[in-house]
């Protein structure tokens, strides 16, 4: 295993600035939106970034000003333009990536929002979900969609505006009021607003509003019927490199909007996962893994979502398996806040490496049920094989070997749906600076795990995506040898002892089930 960087490091701040030329990438996040300027060899030159208020009207609702997310955005392009001190004729393109599935719903005329934007996590479409299943359930647009009819997804969150705001959809079937999730928005405004901005999205965004149509990725006309949801408040769908307009104002005036992804498809790109197999998997406080299936649409059996990869210019579309877990870094921060065992997220390496293995204990936390592959809504969290014999620092490396095993659950997922074996993980977020963590993900999966240079693989994957519709990059091969390993960890693990804890933590999971009673 090799720990040690095999290319030396670039502080940011040591290219030469002024010159480029660049590409600049906004992502507009869940929690705050960042711009960042990258330089040729995929380097970050300057970053600028901005948190943004989290709305919270009822339990359950989360709420963005999407107004404020406009302001914002415009701030940390001009900020991370002057700390690179270049201008506008330096950027080849921006590129944007965006927190997924958060819908706004704005008025054409006057560019302002009818209400504030509703976030992917919020839930108050739940019933709306359930009475949309009709007779059929969860699964009645999946095989047009590759999704469930989950409170996630933008569709569901578009039809209760329509249906909650005052006057709104008569306004909608006007044609006065766009939708978009926030690349849309952030696109819209950018190319002018009321003054000819252009109203488009990318095939990964709409694959995320359960009104897309996979097979042919044009909005598919039954189900807008079916959620009583007006064509004419729907972006033009595009791939997800392609020049959309020129950038109306402010510092960035005349640079060409060139692409969008979603995050978790920006990240895939940015890992420049472009071969049939190839996987990324974000390790935050849950996990997001998503696999390239290549050009025709996986079905899911396993618990898993079947979504756009990316699409480039004219090419074929390249598709995925998406596969969440929902705690994983959240567990580490559970062992410090909670529990006192550890003082800081790092220490929880610290304390795992001084055992040689878990003493016989699993930790499955189930804390909000079990997802993918699993979809368990009754599972609570367990430690299972506790003797006298296990200490604290037994439980610390159970603790990461949950996050390894509940990689594994996922990767078996998706070679079962797709018949593709997982070649290589790659790997990005916060818990990857957690060696041992990344040497037991290998182990459990028994393949090379990399962990690239650039740790900013979601804004990476929008500048590239930018950078090949303008011909800044000249093809994914390009981009292929511009991306760095940081480090690489092989599987040293015996086939059999990885056969007989994997059973062992089968059985742990088993034990999650059933222990709320018919959840209502």
């Amino acid at each position: 295993m090799s720990d040690t960087p095999t290319t030396s490091s670039h502080g940011h701040g040591t290219s030469s600035h002024g010159h480029g030329p660049f590409i600049a990438a906004i992502d507009q996040g869940t929690t705050s939106s960042r711009c960042i300027v990258f330089d040729k060899d995929g380097r970050i030159v300057s970053v600028d970034q901005k948190e943004h208020e989290q709305i919270f009207p009822k339990p359950g609702w989360v709420e963005h000003d999407a107004t404020e997310i406009w302001t914002n955005v415009q701030q940390v392009v001009a900020g991370a333009v002057e700390k690179a001190g270049i201008t506008a004729k330096d950027v080849k393109a921006i590129g944007i990536t965006n927190q997924r599935e958060t819908t706004v719903l704005w008025d054409k005329n006057t560019g302002e929002p009818v209400h504030n934007a509703i976030v992917w996590q919020d839930t108050r479409t739940d019933a709306l979900c359930k009475e949309l299943g009709r007779n059929v359930g969860q699964d009645r647009f999946r095989r047009e969609t590759g999704l469930p009819l989950a409170s996630y997804f933008a569709g569901p969150k578009v039809r209760w505006l329509l249906d909650n705001v005052e006057g709104l959809r008569e306004r909608a079937e006007r044609g006065d009021i766009l939708f978009g999730t926030m690349d849309s928005w952030v696109i819209w405004n950018l190319t002018g607003g009321v003054n000819g901005g252009h109203h488009v999205t990318d095939v990964t965004n709409a694959s995320r509003t359960l009104l897309m149509n996979l097979h042919n990725l044009e909005w598919d006309e039954k189900i807008l019927a079916s959620m009583d949801i007006p064509a004419a408040v729907l972006p033009e769908i595009k791939s997800s490199a392609e020049v959309y307009g020129t950038t109306a104002a402010g510092v960035l005036a005349g640079v060409p909007v060139a692409s969008a992804l979603g995050d978790q498809q920006a990240a895939l790109f940015g890992q420049t996962c472009f071969s049939q197999g190839e996987a990324k998997s974000t390790y935050g406080t849950g996990t997001f893994m998503l696999m390239n299936t290549g050009h025709e649409p996986v079905n899911s059996y396993n618990g898993l979502l079947t979504t756009v990869g990316y699409r480039i210019g004219e090419q074929q579309p390249v598709y995925a398996l998406e596969g969440s877990i929902a705690v994983t870094g959240s567990l580490v921060q559970w062992m410090r806040d909670q529990m006192g065992l550890i003082n800081s997220a790092a220490e929880i390496e610290t304390l795992a490496s001084t055992v040689e293995d878990n003493g016989g204990a699993y930790f499955v936390p189930a804390f909000s049920g079990l997802f993918a592959p699993y979809w368990r809504s009754d599972a609570r969290g367990v430690i299972a094989g506790l003797t006298r014999y296990v200490t604290k620092a037994h439980i610390a490396r159970a603790v990461l070997e949950a996050t390894a095993w509940q990689t594994r659950e996922i990767t078996d997922a998706m070679t079962k749906d797709s018949g593709v074996e997982l070649t290589a993980l790659k790997v990005d977020g916060g818990m990857t600076s957690n060696n041992l963590l990344m040497q037991t993900i290998s182990d459990f999966l028994d393949a090379p795990v990399v962990r690239p240079m650039v740790a900013e693989t979601t804004c990476l994957g929008a500048a590239y995506a930018a950078g090949l519709a303008v011909g800044f990059w000249s093809s994914t091969d390009e981009l292929r040898a511009n991306w760095r390993r940081a480090a690489e960890w092989t599987p040293r693990m015996d086939a059999d002892i990885r056969d007989r804890e994997y059973k062992n933590w089968l059985k742990a999971v088993e034990r999650t089930m059933g222990w709320i009673d018919d959840e209502s």
